[in-house]
């Protein structure tokens, strides 16, 4: 966790036609990748003891029939991605091959682009295309899709398709995803604008000529970002940790850094990436000269232990069974290493920081959102506990880990989480999210008028001490 978490990457489908897209996987093709992602899930995946495996196998029985008889290459990456999903886990998917993936389409429609997001539960329409902004104002609401209630539609062919560990990220990337489809897919929706009339159009996918978007108010340009937010309040806004340059261009503002008697670092919309190189802007915060990162733990196989543990009954944990020798502990370890639950718990120490080192120990907020993930909640985790730093905004992700990546037919690949990491106690915050200090959602109305309610609360909350 600490050297490297990989930058989450997130891709998924929506509804769209199962003719789109190449034919080339044969039917044995189709149940090698399958069984091959099936094999490695029971295998490798940290959190396999959290996993109904009932149904898990179960529905890998009834692919090994279904599958073969999809349509297209597409169609069949599109079932995996179903099965995929029921591990609930934003460090493990199914991604197209490249070939598929160059031709999907999410915002673009010809005449219209739409980029859409989840506020309030709603699908908000957060930008479109310059010429289009007076037609359909920027805060309008997807209202109805194909007949159907926005929720209603995404439920059915969206949501099921998506592996996210928490819910809250779930809802954010089917909304997000809503449109995802290929060149000709057509939908039929219903536009609520903020005035509340209603307008009806058939969005067709198709490539957009125009580039220039409205609003661009909440844009921002590059890794990093530095300015002055209020008397004497800095702002830094990290925006992935994924390259090394972001701790370069933290580091050339130090000197003008020392003017700062309260600093807002803004990572709601970091993915991730290396968390070293989160480690080595956070040091430069904490007070003291230790830094704790997560604890990490991963599956523990020993192969004549399951075999041990395969005779084993539940209530044999209970005692122990010392008609075979086994002491209490023994007889755990050999039961939830044939359950596919003992875990190994990796060297778990401090960094040092380095002598010397000048530190910023001023009322410090770091804003927090959805979209705070991998690398970047190893980056809270680090912070956390130092008394002169809050957490203001929304839940982040709640997914690190790391993946183990596999080919499968056809030019894809699967990702499979290998690692769990926990807070320093071994509380989870994986599945649930880090969760703010001070928790500031963003609102429909907060949207339309260009606020940001989460730095306004920073910048009052710095000020107040």
């Amino acid at each position: 966790m600490r050297k490297f978490s990989i930058c989450i990457i997130l891709l998924f489908l929506s509804v769209s036609s199962y003719a789109q897209g190449p034919v080339t996987l044969t039917p044995a093709d189709k149940i090698y990748g399958l069984s091959k992602f099936w094999q490695e899930v029971n295998y490798n995946f940290v959190y396999m003891d959290r996993v109904d495996a009932a149904q898990w196998d179960a529905k890998y029985r009834e692919l090994i029939t279904t599958i073969p008889e999809t349509k297209s290459d597409y169609a069949y990456y599109r079932e995996l991605q179903k099965f995929c999903a029921l591990l609930k886990d934003g460090h493990t998917g199914v991604y197209l091959p490249d070939l598929i993936e160059s031709k999907l389409m999410i915002t673009m429609f010809g005449d219209y682009k739409l980029f859409i997001e989840n506020i309030e539960g709603k699908a908000i329409i957060v930008r479109v295309n310059f010429s289009k902004r007076n037609e359909i104002p920027a805060g309008s609401e997807i209202v109805e899709v194909n007949g159907m209630t926005t929720a209603k539609y995404i439920d059915t062919y969206v949501a099921p398709y998506i592996s996210a560990s928490t819910s809250h990220v779930r809802a954010n990337l089917s909304t997000l995803k809503m449109f995802s489809g290929f060149e000709g897919d057509s939908y039929n929706i219903k536009i609520k604008k903020p005035d509340n009339k209603i307008i009806t159009l058939t969005l067709t996918h198709k490539k957009s000529e125009e580039k220039e978007v409205y609003p661009d108010w909440d844009k921002h340009n590059g890794i990093f970002e530095f300015k002055w937010v209020g008397k004497d309040i800095a702002y830094i806004g990290l925006y992935t940790f994924a390259d090394a340059a972001v701790v370069k261009q933290f580091m050339e503002k130090l000197p003008e850094l020392n003017k700062a008697r309260g600093i807002i670092l803004d990572v709601r919309n970091n993915g991730g990436g290396s968390s070293a190189n989160a480690e080595n802007i956070i040091k430069y915060f904490i007070d003291g000269n230790l830094i704790y990162g997560a604890r990490n733990s991963s599956r523990l196989h020993i192969p004549s232990e399951k075999a041990i543990g395969s005779f084993l009954q539940p209530q044999d944990t209970v005692k122990g069974k010392a008609e075979w020798g086994l002491t209490k502990q023994q007889t755990v370890d050999y039961f939830n290493a044939f359950k596919g639950s003992r875990f190994q718990a990796s060297e778990y120490t401090p960094d040092t920081i380095e002598a010397g080192l000048h530190k910023f120990i001023v009322p410090t907020v770091i804003l927090t959102g959805n979209y705070t993930a991998s690398a970047a909640e190893d980056f809270l985790i680090f912070a956390n506990g130092q008394k002169h730093i809050k957490r203001i905004g929304e839940k982040t992700n709640g997914s690190t880990g790391q993946p183990l990546s596999i080919e499968l037919p056809g030019g894809g690949s699967a990702w499979i989480c290998t690692r769990k990491a926990t807070y320093k106690d071994g509380s989870e915050f994986v599945g649930v999210g880090i969760l703010p200090d001070i928790e500031v959602k963003r609102t429909v109305k907060s949207f339309i008028q260009g606020k940001d309610l989460a730095l306004e609360k920073a910048i009052a909350d710095i000020k107040s001490r």
